[in-house]
């Protein structure tokens, strides 16, 4: 590139500033902001023009040059210190802070990670870490982890991780496949090297999280939004149980979390619920405070508890036996 075409294009950057900062500008204003003359500024409008920016021309009194909103999304223009609180606020978002808008921001986050200079990284770092949040949300997670992880996906490099298990904290190697956002937590879907198989995996129980340099090929994965549901709300316990409620899907899903139950329609006044916990009494109750009728489809054995429960509840609720003479109430 040229000196003459180096300093066009830094002109017409300027000037698209320029144009984003205030809603109408005067050619002569305009021109004497960039030293130009406003020949020089029709020409530079139109090399907006073409790069896909819709700046509106308008005459007579109250007339100029305004920066229209276009079909097409053209390339973002920031300075330094826009750059700087755009990542902050997509990492405030990404880690719980903004209700349901984490997977979105996180997504916006890797595409500004391209694009982000590396001189501003600690500008950001250092920014973030002066953020805190309160109230309910998603559990915290460490911002440099969420986006290495994003990253590595989105480069398909192996990734590596320290992760708890029952002998303590063990190194995992995988290869990353997408980050899941529930309403509590961040999970990442990866197929584990070492155990060949795919797993999900909480972000928040990760440390020492590397991309390491090795690329892979994607393989074949499941949908990964339902099988880190399904891991969370059944698989991981002990006990899983399937009921067929009289009820619309849409209706149970407003009722139960996500984390604690899949719902899947059928039809449109039916639906299947699964669900899983420590205890197949836990699980039980959980569907029978929906307050729709139902019935157990798995495991068999639930239905002889939901008799036994039933006599139980029965006999509660009947007459109030006499107190024996003599026995406080």
């Amino acid at each position: 590139m040229t000196g003459d075409e180096r300093g066009t294009t830094e002109r017409v950057l300027t000037l698209l500033g320029l144009l984003q900062q205030r809603q109408v500008w005067t050619g002569p204003e305009l021109a004497d902001r960039l030293g130009v003359t406003p020949r020089t500024v029709r020409r530079d409008v139109e090399r907006l023009r073409t790069l896909g920016y819709p700046v509106h021309a308008c005459q007579g009194v109250g007339g100029g040059y305004r920066l229209g909103p276009g079909q097409d999304l053209p390339p973002l223009l920031l300075d330094d210190e826009e750059a700087i609180a755009t990542a902050v606020a997509l990492l405030v978002g990404a880690g719980g802070a903004i209700t349901g808008a984490g997977d979105a921001a996180l997504r916006a986050l890797t595409k500004l990670d391209r694009v982000l200079p590396a001189r501003l990284r600690n500008e950001v770092r250092a920014l973030i870490e002066s953020v805190e949040s309160f109230g309910g949300g998603r559990t915290p997670v460490e911002p440099e982890a969420l986006m290495t992880l994003a990253r590595a996906c989105r480069d398909e490099v192996e990734a590596g991780f320290d992760y708890p298990s029952a002998k303590g904290p063990r190194r995992r190697r995988v290869e990353p496949y997408r980050l899941v956002a529930s309403d509590r937590r961040w999970y990442l879907l990866a197929y584990d090297l070492d155990r060949d198989d795919w797993r999900s995996f909480r972000v928040d129980r990760m440390t020492d999280v590397v991309a390491r340099t090795w690329r892979f090929r994607a393989r074949p994965a499941p949908d990964a939004a339902t099988y880190v549901q399904e891991g969370v709300a059944s698989r991981v316990y002990p006990h899983q149980a399937r009921f067929l409620v009289h009820a619309p899907a849409d209706t149970v899903r407003a009722q139960i979390p996500a984390s604690a139950a899949v719902v899947r329609g059928r039809g449109s006044e039916r639906c299947e619920v699964l669900s899983g916990a420590a205890d197949l009494d836990a699980v039980l109750m959980r569907v029978l405070l929906l307050g729709h009728a139902f019935e157990v489809l798995d495991p068999p054995e639930l239905a002889t508890r939901c008799h036994a429960l039933a006599e139980r509840l029965q006999t509660a609720g009947g007459p109030i036996a006499p107190m024996p003479e003599g026995e406080n109430p």
